[in-house]
């Protein structure tokens, strides 16, 4: 009996994203990830508008990425808490993404993000797929990141101890990133820094939030902080021209009494013109 062949209509294709499980039923660890991504998201609009006039990318928020088929297949999958992927529609299709599947589209994330909840060892756990004997086991995200989907930037971001870890794929392994006069890490695929904040956002109290910069180091605003940063901009415009129009004001009057004066002393003010 011959094996099916490529084209053989018995040979089962690669399923897609809309038959693939969205999820493998596990919590949100924290409160604060949701937030995070949106942050993170938000404040790099206008860095993808330069780099994606079409509009062609995607980002992915604690969904999963298929690097293989087992089954389950959701064991196949792994979900950063935060990815972006360029090059890619959002939608496939006309339909929103429920997960992305590498072996369909080929494009690798150029960043993944992890919020450790606990000390960053889920994280960094560089377990491979297979044993020495050859045996399979659940492989670490570490290995996977590195090894498998090879994505040039990791970032772990311990919540607990704020604690930021960047790395960065050389050759075939992942190396530490060395932090910048500015305490941040450059991610020059995506022209931005990457470093930690100190600030309030949404309704959770001041702490260390994940942010962006630009490569001159100026951070980069989410939608709220652009619009107070304009309003300080126009409310600056009109006291400077308030004090513009009060010194010309006064200048105008202080001609008016020197004209006044020199009349008083018999003065021709149309001889003096």
């Amino acid at each position: 009996m011959s094996s099916p062949s490529i084209g053989d209509p018995e040979l089962k294709p690669f399923p897609d994203h809309t038959q693939l499980p969205e999820s493998d039923g596990t919590f949100v660890k924290n409160f604060q990830e949701h937030p995070q991504s949106i942050l993170l998201t938000d404040s790099l609009g206008t860095i993808l508008q330069q780099l994606h006039p079409d509009g062609q990318y995607a980002i992915g928020q604690d969904c999963g990425i298929y690097w293989r088929e087992p089954q389950p297949p959701e064991q196949g999958a792994i979900a950063p808490d935060w990815f972006y992927v360029p090059n890619v529609p959002s939608r496939l299709h006309g339909e929103i993404r429920r997960s992305y599947v590498l072996w369909r589209e080929f494009m690798a994330p150029i960043i993944a993000l992890e919020f450790a909840s606990g000390d960053g060892s889920e994280e960094r756990d560089a377990t491979p797929l297979f044993t020495a004997t050859g045996k399979t086991q659940k492989p670490g995200k570490f290995w996977v990141y590195e090894r498998i989907i090879r994505i040039p930037y990791y970032g772990i971001f311990e919540i607990k101890t704020n604690k930021l870890e960047v790395y960065h794929l050389v050759d075939v392994s992942y190396q530490k990133v060395e932090q910048n006069e500015r305490g941040h890490y450059e991610i020059p695929l995506l022209n931005v820094e990457l470093g930690l904040w100190q600030g309030r956002y949404q309704n959770q109290d001041p702490q260390l939030w994940l942010r962006w910069w630009d490569l001159d180091g100026n951070l980069l605003l989410i939608g709220h902080e652009q619009a107070e940063l304009e309003r300080q901009k126009t409310e600056q415009e009109r006291q400077r021209a308030e004090q513009a129009e009060f010194q010309l004001q006064q200048e105008r009057q202080r001609a008016e009494r020197l004209a006044e004066l020199l009349r008083s002393q018999g003065i021709n003010l149309e001889y003096l013109e």
